[in-house]
């Protein structure tokens, strides 16, 4: 701590500073950082939040002193560097000051720093702060030593900044939170827009990594090509599944890869062999028309064909319903 920073602190009468030890300060003398990476809308400032800190502070007061620094701008004050929840629940338990650290050597990056490693910072927050370093020039590599993450880990949360909007509006209305997930629907509208649209409208879709990739396979069946790279597991944690023939080495993957479709209730689509259905006698059935992910009896399910490869390769299962129809048809 410089020279200057003791001599504010000694000038409020508030006690003298020893090194590495905290100091108590009025409340009335912090201000938050207009620059802070925390947006209004963290879930750390939700009301409850706050409410349930401040109840712990009143009872047990602050066990973990904030960091401020001197406001150059207003002689006197200080700003604060980490610890706006408990500067903020501090005034609702009604406490009159708080202990504090003294670090003038405080920068955006150290705030972003101390709450990304604690998870305090949502993946908005973190792309705001990222797209406000890319404005002054800075190059992705050079954030993520910064923040001491990787260059992965910057170039998913500035494609946030960049979204097409309906992937925007279901990332804003906290629909979905997962990165990877939002850069892989991002992914899929880039290509198949209109039907991402209309995949996301339905407002009781899940969005979460096995469902959506769920759907970019689906586009990519639609589209006459073979599955994507799948992984080895799902975020139900079912491993996925494929039915492969037993073929050499020179097989191509997207011959040896097989569909099951299926028609339920005059609707076709395919039976999805990689996600564990909820119930007993059901399974998960994505919907061709509208791509959409439906768990349904077994036993209203009828098989029509097994498709590998292209849908051209598709072979025609024969319905016996339809054959006992014909039969009664003719007997009557």
């Amino acid at each position: 701590m410089t020279k200057k920073d003791e001599g504010v602190v000694k000038s409020t009468d508030h006690g003298s500073v020893e090194a590495g030890r905290p100091i108590e300060l009025p409340l009335d003398l912090i201000d938050e950082d207009p620059q802070q990476p925390r947006r209004a809308d963290n879930p750390g400032f939700s009301a409850r939040s706050l409410s349930e800190l401040a109840d712990s502070i009143a009872q047990r007061g602050v066990k973990t002193p904030i960091s401020v620094r001197t406001n150059t701008e207003r002689p006197g004050r200080y700003l604060v560097n980490h610890g706006a929840r408990r500067l903020r629940a501090s005034r609702l338990a009604g406490k009159d000051t708080l202990p504090v650290f003294i670090d003038p050597d405080y920068s955006q990056a150290d705030q972003v720093v101390e709450n990304l490693h604690r998870d305090g910072l949502t993946a908005r927050e973190i792309a705001d702060y990222i797209g406000r370093e890319l404005s002054k020039g800075l190059k992705r590599k050079q954030i993520a030593q910064k923040i001491s993450k990787s260059a992965a880990f910057v170039t998913q949360h500035a494609r946030l900044l960049d979204l097409p909007q309906p992937v925007a509006q279901a990332f804003n209305a906290g629909r979905v939170r997962d990165v990877t997930v939002v850069n892989e629907l991002a992914t899929a509208h880039q290509k198949n827009p209109a039907e991402v649209e209309r995949w996301l409208e339905d407002e009781r879709q899940e969005i979460t990594r096995g469902s959506v990739l769920h759907l970019r396979q689906f586009l990519t069946q639609r589209s006459g090509f073979s599955h994507p790279a799948i992984d080895d597991s799902t975020d139900d944690g079912i491993d996925a599944l494929t039915l492969e023939e037993d073929a050499g080495p020179e097989t191509p993957r997207r011959q040896r890869q097989a569909r099951v479709k299926v028609l339920h209730r005059g609707r076709s689509g395919n039976l999805v062999l990689t996600r564990r259905p909820d119930s007993a006698g059901s399974a998960w059935v994505q919907f061709d028309e509208s791509g959409s992910l439906e768990e349904v009896p077994l036993t209203a399910v009828r098989l029509t064909a097994l498709a590998f490869g292209d849908s051209a390769d598709a072979a025609e299962v024969p319905s016996p319903q339809k054959d006992t129809r014909k039969t009664r048809k003719g007997t009557g």
